[in-house]
């Protein structure tokens, strides 16, 4: 996919969370990282069409994301959203949140959906949860469903926002192995992260984000073995300080 940013500006009220930003390049998998609030998951929501940027435009693939109502619809039906975590309606089955929005979004038979549910949750061990609720899933069974669920109408792109950050680390594993899995398969993905290691090994690039702009961007092992910033060294430097 190709992705750039042309002057993009997002403000809240008196706050600039993203300043003129312009960049452009071609990547299948980015890690976002960067400090808490400092504008990554707003990016993310500008990449999907959940947000209207204050100023500037994003194009994906050489096309811009459309503003009218119908156009910016049929944009959102092509990208894959995973969130922090409550991303599973509550009063479904495993199965039955995945299938759903096949039928409803995307035009599917209901013979299809289910199908296409079912291949989902026995490629990410779920099978055998396929009739229990989210409340009787594990956080990262919760996790692995919802990722089912944004990649079952095969999108064109994948954005996931932080989707281990509330995870003990064996769940944390389990998610961040689906995610592999699936840029294994040829999807493209954008994940917010603060799993370095994921970033590091799994993504083919890497941006730091920080202050409201993007301060670093380019092949992961480089950024992670060579930081071209203070920024970005200082960041990396506070969060191995304690790792084991």
């Amino acid at each position: 996919m190709k992705l750039e940013f042309d002057a993009l500006t997002m403000r809240f009220d008196d706050t600039t969370v993203i300043d003129r930003l312009t960049f452009s390049a071609e990547m299948n998998t980015l890690a976002i990282i960067g400090p808490s609030g400092g504008g990554k998951s707003t990016l993310l929501r500008l990449i999907g069409g959940l947000l209207a940027p204050s100023s500037g435009e994003i194009r994906l693939n050489g096309m811009p994301i459309p503003k009218s109502p119908a156009d910016l619809l049929a944009y959102r039906r092509g990208i894959g959203f995973v969130f922090q975590q409550k991303g599973l309606f509550s009063h479904l089955t495993a199965r039955e949140n995945i299938a759903l929005p096949l039928t409803v979004v995307h035009g599917w038979t209901q013979k299809e959906a289910i199908r296409r549910a079912d291949e989902l949750l026995e490629r990410f061990g779920l099978s055998e949860h396929a009739d229990k609720r989210p409340s009787a899933l594990s956080g990262g069974q919760q996790q692995r469903a919802a990722i089912a669920r944004a990649a079952a109408p095969r999108p064109k792109l994948l954005l996931l926002d932080e989707p281990t950050s509330a995870l003990d680390p064996e769940y944390t594993v389990e998610v961040l192995d689906v995610v592999n899995e699936l840029k294994e398969s040829g999807i493209d993905f954008i994940i917010v992260t603060h799993e370095m290691g994921f970033a590091r090994h799994a993504c083919e690039k890497t941006a730091f984000f920080a202050n409201a702009a993007l301060e670093a961007i380019g092949p992961s092992e480089t950024l992670f073995t060579s930081p071209p910033t203070p920024g970005l060294k200082r960041f990396l430097g506070r969060l191995l300080e304690w790792q084991v």
